[in-house]
């Protein structure tokens, strides 16, 4: 096997482990979401927004969808930027630790920059693509 051959292949499993990652993050939440649909519900409308079922549905089908979009690498570039929105979007309402007592403020700011990580990757993700290993890469 030629080095170049040694090196996609490498490209292609590491693209496949980071969607599979990243979906880690997404899937069981958008599934718990789904399974403790009232718990949702009313989490979202402790924080003050409007339309919390409607909020809570989006949320479950834009974590579902999207996780299995990218693990089987199928419209992977717009799947990533949506979850990248989205999760930037939830950021500021669910980890404001600008707004939580002094107690709280440490892992509360700890989640939120683990969020702002997490929209690095998918990011990246949106701009490289899903690599070889995926449904973009047959279709193209």
């Amino acid at each position: 096997m030629s080095s170049s051959n040694t090196s996609t292949t490498a490209q292609n499993a590491l693209n496949l482990a980071g969607r599979v990652l990243l979906a880690a993050l997404f899937l069981p939440a958008g599934i718990s979401k789904l399974t403790g649909f009232e718990g949702t519900v009313g989490y979202i409308a402790s924080v003050g927004l409007p339309l919390p079922a409607v909020g809570a549905v989006l949320a479950l089908l834009v974590e579902i969808v999207g996780s299995v979009a990218l693990i089987a690498g199928f419209g992977t570039r717009i799947a990533a930027l949506v979850l990248a929105a989205f999760t930037l979007v939830a950021s500021f309402f669910f980890h404001a630790f600008w707004a939580v007592p002094a107690d709280q403020a440490f892992m509360v700011q700890l989640l939120f920059f683990k969020n702002v990580a997490v929209v690095g990757g998918l990011l990246a993700l949106a701009a490289n693509g899903a690599g070889g290993w995926s449904l973009d890469a047959r279709r193209a």
